[in-house]
């Protein structure tokens, strides 16, 4: 084998999952960068690198070389040491003092900083506070390299080593090696698999107790990220088995052991009107009994606002409004102004937007303690928007304390309010509405709105639908479409979809619905930039980036979510130096999503912003969601994804003045109406649907939802 020495320049390219990596390396006297291709999981900018492996000419990217053996040493050049410290390795060194320190130390700066950091007082510039910030970063980095060589050890990628350490500080080797399982549930990103591998490779049997509850739980955490909060028996071990791999009377016996653990909860559960046993994490359980019990709690209570005769308050708010309700709208209204708990729902167009003024409009007259919230921070925007009141996010409203990781207001602090009226409540989880719940006073009205026959909530559970299967609280549906929204499309299209009805195509001027038929992938890829680049904004005055979003029923594909971010972002917002971290490619002022809730920095799964800063000196990011800037440490990027093209569900509770859609045949698994629809109801302004009419007919006939199991409709029998 060939063997090259040097440091590395730069890294161009690194997979987080398999460390394989595409860097520049610098070569002693050579004048140009060598190409190093291979699984170089653990090197950094700046770090000297022995390689042995072969030199190939790549048709595409010219000579290389694939490394096949590489040995990583300190940096042994004045130059190496500066490109090493510069690289962001210890935050508080750019490459200015990085310049100063090694100008100064020349080949002695290393160890200066490894045994006599104090040293650096010596530098112009350098103070004590900066000092100790080296001394503590450079301290943190070496035990991030011991838990990094460690986990690589056990085929775990090293990109994570910095995340373990944030999680269990100095005890990360002993944490891990008393059970690794705990890295599956400690850690985002890794999976019960990569803890299993690193758990065999530790000598852990495959019988082992702490291996099959750890298994059992996970299983229960992937079913309930599929929507369910509970799932029957006998279907939960056929797939706790496939996972494990071990006798199906091994799974039983510590079933029966994290039963008696309080862990997991198994019940008879009337399925289809067929008894089942299911099983229930233990969360899911108490939360859906929870549920139950506070809606009993404020059915009970007694409202303080006086009461009023609801015609007369009806036919006033008309007057002051300029409106005329319609009968059913009347009876939302006047079952708001009587009940304690009451349900609106109903499409685009149908008027939720008008009852929720008439009812703040008269309940103002009684009292000013009145709230207003939503799951997300659109939908609360948009909320405010409508009603000229502050409305919040749920999160937000319920005060969470990332100390006690909890909400502050609860049933001991409760909210302070007369009314209560939530937005979008399709999106609201099991889990959210217990917390809701428990938080609002016993004398306040509740007043839930939202549109059944959107996509059920991204987290478990299947709550709002439940509610009115329940038969227990009033219920408004909503039916006739208004004249003002007669006159578009995207509405009526919408109602004809939700009907099962192939929609009208027919293109027409100054239309806000356009389908655009393309029988090829190929074809809807190169068409979909066009639009948004160019088109678009030049036809419609919009924003390539705030203004339209592109939604797509898939992640993967050529039409799928992670193909048409990478197309659209070289498209829209090329740079030269992007920041590559964590398997993600990021540029200054991309589009991305948040896809975890983050209570620490209060941004949530589905929230939407764009990058202002990337600080290679301090390794943050800093995103702008809605005005609220929020700073990412590089470890903790793999919490944002590009966020040009989304899925349908991730933009639930979101709208955009235009939206574009491709729908073609090659997203079969995911044509379902309730996608469509949600989908198209996304959009203000403008709907495009670019694909086959096959496709679009295909998702109109699937009615089909997703089953998801839930005890929350029987919780209440």
């Amino acid at each position: 084998m060939d063997e090259i020495h040097g440091y590395i320049e730069r890294i161009t390219f690194q997979n987080a999952d398999n460390g394989y990596t595409v860097a520049r390396l610098k070569e002693g006297r050579k004048k140009d960068l060598t190409t190093v291709v291979g699984t170089l999981t653990s090197v950094q900018v700046g770090e000297s690198v022995r390689c042995k492996g072969f030199w190939k000419n790549d048709i595409n990217y010219g000579y290389q070389f694939i490394v096949k053996e590489y040995e990583v040493e300190r940096p042994s050049s004045e130059k190496g040491i500066k490109k090493y410290l510069s690289s962001g390795l210890i935050k508080g060194i750019g490459p200015a003092f990085a310049e100063r320190i090694v100008d100064y130390y020349k080949l002695e700066t290393l160890d200066v900083i490894d045994a006599n950091p104090e040293n650096l007082l010596e530098i112009n510039g350098i103070g004590a506070k900066r000092v100790e910030r080296i001394k503590s970063c450079w301290a943190e980095q070496k035990s991030i390299r011991e838990v990094m060589v460690f986990l690589q050890s056990f085929g775990v990628s090293p990109t994570y080593a910095k995340k373990v350490f944030k999680t269990y500080g100095d005890k990360s080797i002993e944490t891990v090696q008393k059970n690794p399982y705990q890295l599956a549930r400690d850690i985002w990103g890794i999976g019960f698999k990569t803890a299993d591998q690193t758990a065999r490779q530790m000598g852990i049997q495959m019988a082992a107790d702490i291996r099959i509850d750890s298994g059992v739980e996970y299983v229960l955490s992937e079913l309930s990220n599929e929507g369910h909060t509970c799932y029957p028996v006998d279907k939960f071990l056929e797939k706790a088995q496939e996972l494990l791999t071990v006798e199906s009377n091994l799974i039983d016996a510590r079933l029966e052991a994290i039963l008696a653990e309080d862990r997991i909860v198994i019940a008879s559960l009337e399925v289809a009107e067929q008894p089942i046993m299911c099983i229930w994490l233990k969360l899911f359980h108490v939360c859906e009994r929870g549920i139950v019990k506070e809606w009993k709690r404020l059915h009970k209570g007694k409202s303080l606002l006086r009461k009023i005769a609801p015609d007369k308050a009806i036919i006033w708010a008309e007057e002051k409004l300029k409106i005329e309700l319609a009968p059913n709208q009347k009876k939302a209204v006047a079952q708001s102004l009587s009940e304690k708990i009451q349900i609106i729902t109903g499409g685009p167009g149908t008027g939720k937007s008008t009852i929720t003024k008439v009812i703040l409009l008269i309940t103002q007259q009684l009292t000013k303690k009145i709230l207003l919230a939503a799951p997300t921070g659109r939908a609360a925007k948009r909320l405010s928007e409508i009603t000229k009141m502050e409305a919040s996010t749920i999160h937000s409203l319920l005060e969470f304390d990332f100390g006690i990781n909890g909400f502050r207001k609860n049933l001991d602090n409760p909210l302070d309010c007369d009314l209560l009226i939530v937005d979008e409540a399709s999106m609201i989880d099991t889990v959210l509405m217990y917390s809701l719940l428990k938080a609002i006073p016993s004398h306040a009205r509740l007043i839930l709105v939202g549109d059944i026959d959107q996509l059920p909530s991204v987290g478990a559970g299947n709550v709002l639908q439940d509610l009115i299967a329940s038969e227990k609280i009033p219920v408004t549906r909503l039916t006739d479409i208004f004249r003002q929204a007669a006159n578009s499309k995207i509405i009526i299209n919408a109602h004809k979809i939700n009907a099962g009805q192939f929609p009208n195509i027919k293109t027409e001027p100054d239309a806000d619905f356009f389908f655009i038929e393309k029988e090829l992938p190929e074809q809807i890829v190169e068409l979909i930039p066009t639009l948004v680049k160019n088109r678009l904004p030049k036809k419609y005055g919009l924003n390539s980036f705030n203004d339209i979003q592109v939604l797509s029923p898939m992640n993967r594909g050529i039409i799928g979510t992670r193909n048409l971010n990478l197309i659209l972002q070289k498209e829209l917002n090329p740079s030269k130096d992007p920041l590559i971290k964590m398997g993600r490619t990021f540029h200054l002022h991309d589009k991305v999503m948040q896809l975890k809730n983050n209570y620490d920095k209060e941004v949530f799964n589905g929230d939407v912003g764009r990058i202002q800063k990337i600080d290679r000196i301090e390794q943050e990011l800093y995103v702008d969601f809605e005005g609220k800037l929020v700073n990412y440490d590089f470890s903790d990027i793999d919490q944002l994804m590009l966020a040009y093209a989304v899925s349908v569900h991730k933009y639930q509770g979101s709208e955009c003045p235009c939206i574009i859609m491709p729908m073609h045949t090659t997203h079969y698994m995911m044509l379902f109406r309730n996608m469509l629809y949600t989908g198209m109801t996304r959009g203000k302004r403008l709907v495009i649907i670019i694909g086959t009419k096959k496709a679009l007919s295909m998702a109109i006939r699937n009615n089909k939802v997703a089953k998801r199991y839930s005890g929350l409709e029987k919780a209440f029998a």
